[in-house]
């Protein structure tokens, strides 16, 4: 199991170059939607960096452009391998570490949902709004069978163990969350209340669809390292997933909570939603003091890989969508506490993720032109 990791991450083929451009769909993995979720939290990030500065919004939406095209770049070529190698593809099912990238998927796609409300809505109207609604209960449906599916594979099919256990663990199964975290968004852009409280509860139902799962593999987690300590360094960037799920977390809950008033005084239930707003509030201040340990602990071992160098791979990307939920989180608590810390640590946490992107966009293209990224290693199993 340890070469099947190794081997996703390594980002080398046997082959020098690619033998035709069909090869890259035929080697094309779910992991490549990492990227888009990295690209789209940066864009929202940007758009809500606390200090104005001329042009920055205008480069986040064009991020966020940016982000739809190789959304649907990545869908049209993981489709065509599945049309035109479905025997090769249909391995991923059985393989124990890109079978996790599948929910990637889903939050590449709400990064486009989420932008669509903070770029879409004020360029182009209230005309975005059910398209927002279509694609968010889309983005449900997908992050619940991602939730549900690929736990079910790793119970019946494929071969797992502590020894070789990573944070990838939690990538099926934060998707639901961050979907939460999509409906809060969109449910004050909800006209009728009764659907207004369809989509909260079910926010609250896919927050707690995640959540506590996460948390259990993040036990499990700890315990592996403290036994058998860090992964192989090509697996450098998993230790910042787990402060994905935390911040996820944390945001789900403050940006719920803080429409739960409207929503459920709106359906008579006036007592229920400043109850949920004080919870919220108080849970999201906790998990992100927790998402700060893990933070903090994280750039340790990064530090600690980086004496003996990382390998650039495609779990890079690793280092971006995380950083990026706390940064929003960070961000959010900035607006809802009168305390100057948040809004200057956030400010810090959006430039550094901004450097983080650079850094690993520049190694993607570069290793996309030259067809070194593109690896399945379903292939070898």
């Amino acid at each position: 199991m340890n070469d099947k990791i190794i081997s996703l991450y390594s980002g080398a083929r046997p082959l020098s170059a690619l033998s035709s451009p069909k090869e890259a769909i035929r080697q094309f993995t779910p992991n490549w939607f990492a990227a888009t979720m990295g690209t789209g939290i940066l864009a929202l990030s940007l758009a809500q960096f606390p200090w104005p500065i001329p042009g920055l919004r205008l480069a986040a939406e064009g991020l966020w452009m940016l982000n739809i095209v190789l959304f649907l770049a990545f869908t049209v070529m993981y489709l065509a391998r599945w049309m035109l190698y479905f025997d090769e593809a249909k391995r991923v099912f059985g393989h124990s570490t890109v079978s996790m990238f599948f929910g990637t998927i889903p939050m590449g796609m709400a990064t486009i949902i989420n932008g669509l409300l903070a770029f879409g809505l004020p360029r182009w109207g209230a005309e975005v709004i059910p398209l927002a609604h279509a694609l968010w209960w889309l983005d449900v449906v997908m992050s619940m069978l991602c939730g549900i599916c690929i736990p079910y594979m790793m119970f019946t099919r494929q071969q797992h163990s502590i020894d070789q256990m990573t944070a990838v663990w939690l990538l099926p199964v934060v998707a639901a969350e961050v979907a939460a975290v999509s409906g809060g968004l969109l449910v004050p852009h909800i006209g009728e209340a009764q659907s207004q409280l369809l989509i909260m509860i079910t926010s609250y139902v896919l927050w707690a669809f995640s959540v506590p799962l996460a948390l259990s593999i993040l036990v499990i987690l700890l315990l592996r390292m403290a036994l058998h300590k860090l992964p192989h360094e090509s697996m450098a960037a998993s230790s910042w997933l787990a402060l994905g799920p935390i911040g996820t977390a944390s945001l789900g809950m403050l940006v719920i909570g803080g429409e739960a008033p409207a929503v459920f005084t709106a359906n008579t239930m006036a007592d229920i939603g400043h109850i949920a707003a004080g919870v919220g509030f108080v849970a999201g201040v906790l998990f992100w003091g927790c998402g700060l340990w893990w933070m903090l602990l994280a750039l340790l071992i990064t530090v600690r890989y980086c004496r003996d160098g990382i390998p650039f791979n495609l779990g890079w990307w690793g280092f971006t969508f995380p950083l990026g939920v706390f940064t929003v989180t960070t961000l959010k608590l900035s607006t809802l506490l009168a305390i100057p810390f948040f809004k200057g640590f956030g400010a810090v946490l959006v430039v550094t993720l901004l450097l983080v992107w650079l850094l690993v966009a520049a190694k993607k293209v570069q290793g996309a032109w030259r067809g070194t990224l593109f690896v399945s290693p379903c292939l070898k199993s």
